[in-house]
Order: C-alpha cells, then sequence, then structure tokens
C-alpha cells in the first residue's frame, strides 16, 4: 500500500497481546495484516480521499461505509458488511463558558472492524486517542482480539459520555441554587438555561444511539473470523449497561431543566405579583392624602372652612388614613 497525504497516522501491532510494532507507516499495513495471528490498530486524522479510497480498495471496504466515514452529521451507528463492521460513535466534552454556562463539545470517530484489524477514522481533533490507547493496554484483553479493540473505544467513549452528563448536572445544581437567589440578574437565568438544553439536545443525539450501536456490535458476529469473542460477551453487556445508563441520566436532566424553566417562569410571575401588590398598596395610601386634599379644596363652605382648625382636621385626617392604610397592608405582607 503506498503512503499517501494523512495529517495525523497512528498505528499499533499486537502478538498474543504483547506490543510488537508500533506507529508503523501506511505501506507497512498489508505486511501485518498477512499475519492472522497479528492485531493491528491504524488510524486515520483527516485522510486525503484518495488514501481513503486507495485503501477502501485494497481491503474490501463498503463504499457506502467508506462515505459515512467522512461525511459530516452522521449520526452514531453500526453496520455490518460484507468484509466488515462499520460503526460511527462521538466523544464529548463539557467545557466552561465566558457567559458561566457549559457549552458541549463533540468529536467525532469512525471505525472498520475487520477481522483482525481496527480502522479508525478521525475528522478534527477533538478525540482524544490516548485514553483509549491507555484502556487497551491496562484492561489485559487483547489477546481475544479485535474484539477487545472495539469495547476498549466503546468502553472508554462511553466514560466520557458520563463525564460530560454529570458536569452538565453539576450545572443543573447550580442553575437550582441561582433560582432562589435574590441578588440574580432576571435573564442570567433564563440564558444559562437556554444553553444548557442547546448542550443536553446536542449530547441527547449522541447518546441515547449509543445503545444501539453496543447492541448490533454484539449481534454481528462472525464465528469463522472471531471478530466478537465468546468471552467478552460479559464486558459488551457491562458496556450496554453503561450505554442505557448515560441515555436514562441524559433524559432525566433534560427533564431537570424544563423543569427549572417552568419553575423560573412561575417565580417571575410571583415576583410580578409581589410587586403589583405593593404598588397598589402604596398607590391606595397616596390616595388617602389626595382624597382629603380634594374635600377641603372645595370652593363651598364645609366644616373647618375659613377656619384655621380645618388645617390641623385635614392634616391629622391625611396621617391617621396614611398610617392606617399602611399597618393594615403591613400586616397582610403588601408591602
Amino acid at each position: 500500500m503506498h503512503a499517501g497525504s494523512v495529517n495525523s497516522c497512528r498505528s499499533l501491532a499486537w502478538r498474543d497481546g504483547v506490543e510488537i510494532s508500533r506507529d508503523f507507516p501506511l505501506a507497512d499495513l498489508d505486511k501485518w495484516l498477512a499475519q492472522p495471528e497479528v492485531l493491528v490498530w491504524l488510524d486515520l486524522g483527516d485522510p486525503d480521499p484518495l488514501v481513503l479510497n486507495e485503501l477502501a480498495t485494497e481491503l474490501q471496504l463498503d463504499p457506502l461505509a467508506v462515505e459515512d466515514a467522512v461525511e459530516p452529521m452522521e449520526r452514531p451507528k453500526a453496520t455490518r458488511h460484507a468484509k466488515h463492521t462499520f460503526l460511527t460513535c462521538y466523544s464529548t466534552a463539557a467545557v466552561r463558558s465566558d457567559q458561566g454556562g457549559v457549552d458541549l463539545q463533540l468529536g467525532r470517530i469512525s471505525a472498520f472492524v475487520l477481522p483482525n484489524a481496527l480502522i479508525t477514522v478521525r475528522t478534527g481533533e477533538l478525540v482524544e486517542l490516548d485514553p483509549i490507547v491507555t484502556r487497551w493496554r491496562d484492561d489485559g484483553l487483547l489477546s481475544h482480539g479485535v474484539a477487545a479493540l472495539v469495547h476498549g473505544m466503546l468502553d472508554e467513549i462511553i466514560d466520557g459520555h458520563f463525564n460530560t452528563i454529570t458536569t452538565l448536572d453539576d450545572e443543573v445544581d447550580r442553575l437550582e441554587e441561582l433560582l432562589f437567589d435574590s441578588t440574580r440578574r432576571p435573564a442570567e437565568v433564563q440564558q444559562r438555561v437556554f444553553g444548557l438544553r442547546k448542550s443536553l439536545v446536542g449530547l441527547r443525539r449522541v447518546v441515547l444511539p449509543m445503545r444501539e450501536v453496543v447492541t448490533a456490535v454484539m449481534r454481528f458476529r462472525d464465528e469463522r473470523s472471531k471478530v466478537l469473542a465468546s468471552e467478552l460477551d460479559g464486558y459488551f453487556n457491562d458496556l450496554y449497561d453503561h450505554a442505557i445508563r448515560a441515555a436514562e441520566w441524559t433524559e432525566s436532566l433534560r427533564d431537570m431543566v424544563s423543569s427549572i424553566f417552568e419553575t423560573n417562569l412561575s417565580l417571575q410571575d410571583a415576583r410580578l405579583n409581589e410587586i403589583m401588590k405593593k404598588l397598589a398598596a402604596w398607590a391606595a395610601i397616596i390616595a388617602v392624602p389626595t382624597a382629603v386634599t380634594g374635600w377641603f379644596g372645595q370652593n363651598i363652605p364645609f366644616f373647618g372652612f375659613g377656619d384655621p382648625g380645618g388645617v390641623t382636621i385635614s392634616a391629622a385626617l391625611i396621617v391617621i388614613g396614611s398610617v392606617g392604610l399602611y399597618l393594615v397592608f403591613r400586616k397582610f405582607d403588601w408591602i
């Protein structure tokens, strides 16, 4: 196979679970694939289409799968083809924004699962490979073949989903505390809730289909080439359980954010009612001197007309009426 233009290329080869080669050139891939007892991993970062097409031709990769590996906006999925299994999934990360909220970052990785090799294709640099490689080394499952590579990759990605969900869960807790903070700005909760809902929508799109991906990978069993060793059934069942838990947690977070949004609207209505009560109470108090002075301002004779005592009477009525209303409103917590 000829070397071509690839932004980044990483590779590993194992025999009986022991690493025998690292970062070998793309041109040596044929040599390693020709040895059935050797387990091979090759990663291509933003590969040139010509290189990917040449690789697909030599490995007999399905053209539709190759197209899906580089096409944007592909959903997480796993499909079975004549010579290989193809899967696409997303890594996630939650980062704190300048506005105090949380933004979601997604990294896409596609994989071609061959009898003794895993070929991964990444678009962008958001998928961290070092944790995946460390997982393969520490799991001690590489002697089981390519299934161990698939399990380790999916396990690391789903664990990343949990880390992201935990961060978003902490943000929900902060929003709940902010709801009842009297010093907050009225629009602050709305802005952060909107940002959190946007992040959860993006997270939901990549977390929920992972149940189907894990199920499909477990179902695509090839006894002839041992693509999935039966010894790893327990590991994949545990992985499926993790995928379900992540999906359920994501759904519950969406419900909690909706509840926070509705609660914020209810609190705004309650605060508006409190303000209206205070305004109505003060308007009633102000109406007392207006009514008294209006009565004593009549241009017809009345009690105290033309008498200095009338001023005293009007002032007394204003004070008594205003203070009386103030005390009544204070008693009923209107002021």
